[in-house]
């Protein structure tokens, strides 16, 4: 039975994500993590996100001028990213100093599904959440509907 999303808690969680994650960008695998967390809040697909030292080397450059704030983990930094000659602009962030409740979160890195060729959990593509602000990533366990 799918997750409702509506039943996520506000404030957020933070959890382990039991599921294997991968990111695919210009044909070229460029996270394979085995140790993402996912935030949980209610009417938002999950976020997920992964240890810096699981996104290979030299994918990502910092986006100087972009930041956004979230009242429960704090100032965003965002990054374009670039493999297999394609760049995708601001296609991921992190938090480089959270709120308390998130420090586990420090320097791990979110991608935007929609912005990237794929984002998996195993076997099972993504779908991205809808806008352009919100960056869940909607999977079959997962039910909406869905906040953006």
């Amino acid at each position: 039975m799918p997750e409702s999303v509506w039943d996520y808690p506000r404030p957020p969680a933070l959890v382990p994500c039991e599921r294997r994650v991968r990111v695919v960008l210009g044909g070229v695998t460029i996270v394979d993590s085995g140790r993402a967390l996912r935030v949980l809040e209610t009417s938002h697909p999950p976020a997920i996100y992964v240890p810096p030292e699981d996104v290979l080397d030299g994918v990502l450059e910092r986006v100087r001028m972009k930041r956004t704030f979230c009242e429960w983990k704090g100032v965003a930094s965002y990054f374009d990213a670039s493999a297999g000659g394609r760049t995708a602009r601001a296609a991921a962030w992190t938090y480089r100093k959270p709120r308390e409740r998130f420090t586990a979160l420090r320097d791990f890195v979110s991608f935007y599904p929609g912005r990237v060729d794929g984002a998996w959990l195993d076997d099972e593509q993504v779908a991205p959440q809808r806008g352009s602000f919100y960056g869940g990533w909607i999977t079959a366990d997962v039910a909406g509907p869905f906040k953006g």
